[in-house]
């Protein structure tokens, strides 16, 4: 974690204590906590093999040029030109879609066009390709000690090779591209494609974060989740939330966050785990999810989807920084955000009822 995270999730812990102590109860002490997660977009376009095409070949035509411009080399002068074309063809590609004419012979005609328009994007991107590849021969003959540039643009060439073979394999041989294969943004590289089922969002580009919060609507503890599921994480936000707020006492997950394992540490952990079990319910575990204290529980949950609703007014609907460490302090800042504005509307609510009494004694 970066310094400037590390301050957010410092600052988060102290503006929990504030509202904390500015919300509890006389004679309530313990913490109960929600436990969920969501996905903060990363600032990225939709990927396509198409368009991922096209972003890294304009980064290598674009470094390669500039490159060589710095050397006094001609090679790549007409570099704008290039990629306007190479764009044209881009677009022509995208825009020739399969047909849903009725004729056959339609059918075949519009299939024909669309794969002519790819083959022609794709043969233009590897002579582009192959042009790079000798520039990059005499550029390292002229300019040594320049590895690190030679890597980057390397790094490009690699991406845009494997979505030629992947436009050819798809479009050309009219195979159906695994899904481990796939490459999300190239910027991004720890972009997810997530979906979770949810009514309208059919998929989500971004990193999951898991969040708990208690029941003052304070965000207590969250973490960026990286190439993991709920269930693995959901011990570790237990673990870290009660190293920060040792009276969290009981937690309600959803079915994602379960497994046996989860199951039996967190009631080491806490006197009351709210945590549904994936799947038709066992004989011996119905009693347990049936009991007034689980389902009560279980009704509150909702509170946390509030708290998650909420995200795009602080800033957690979309991460515009770049990188991990950017995308982790960027989170950690909006919490910090959610929490002081918390606090805020608690002061104003108390202010609100010190008027409200003051007005209804000087009227008795």
């Amino acid at each position: 974690m970066t310094l400037l995270a590390g301050f957010g999730a410092f600052l988060s812990k102290i503006t929990t204590k504030l509202g904390g102590a500015c919300s509890r109860k006389k004679g309530e002490s313990v913490l109960r906590g929600w436990c969920d997660s969501f996905v903060v977009e990363t600032d990225v376009h939709f990927p396509t093999d198409i368009n991922l095409l096209g972003d890294a070949m304009c980064q290598a035509i674009t470094l390669t040029a500039r490159w060589c411009e710095s050397q006094q080399l001609s090679d790549w002068r007409q570099y704008r030109y290039n990629l306007r074309q190479l764009k044209r063809l881009m677009h022509h590609a995208q825009n020739n879609k399969r047909s849903k004419a009725k004729t056959e012979a339609h059918r075949n005609k519009i299939h024909a066009q669309m794969i002519q328009a790819h083959q022609a994007y794709i043969d233009q991107a590897q002579r582009h390709l192959d042009k790079i590849q000798t520039t990059l021969t005499r550029l390292l003959a002229t300019a040594l000690g320049e590895q690190l540039q030679q890597l980057e643009i390397e790094g490009y060439l690699q991406h845009a090779q494997r979505q030629i073979d992947q436009i050819e394999r798809r479009v050309i041989k009219g195979e159906t591209i695994p899904h481990a294969e796939k490459v999300f943004p190239i910027f991004e590289p720890r972009t997810e494609w997530i979906s979770k089922g949810k009514a309208g969002v059919p998929v989500e580009l971004g990193v999951k974060v898991c969040m708990s919060k208690d029941q003052y609507q304070f965000i207590l503890h969250h973490h960026v989740i990286e190439k993991q599921t709920d269930d693995q994480i959901a011990v570790t936000m237990i673990t870290e939330a009660k190293k920060r707020f040792a009276t969290l006492n009981a937690c309600s997950f959803d079915k994602g966050f379960h497994s046996p394992a989860n199951q039996a540490e967190l009631t080491q952990q806490l006197d009351q785990v709210t945590l549904p079990k994936k799947g038709r319910l066992s004989k011996k575990r119905q009693p347990v999810e049936k009991t007034e204290a689980f389902v009560q529980a279980r009704l509150a949950h909702s509170a946390v989807e509030s708290a998650i609703n909420v995200r795009e007014v602080h800033g957690l609907d979309k991460c515009p920084d770049h990188g991990i460490e950017g995308f982790k302090r960027y989170v950690a800042l909006a919490i910090v955000s959610r929490n002081i504005r918390r606090i805020g509307d608690m002061l104003w609510q108390q202010e609100v009822e010190r008027k409200r009494r003051t007005i209804k004694h000087n009227l008795t």
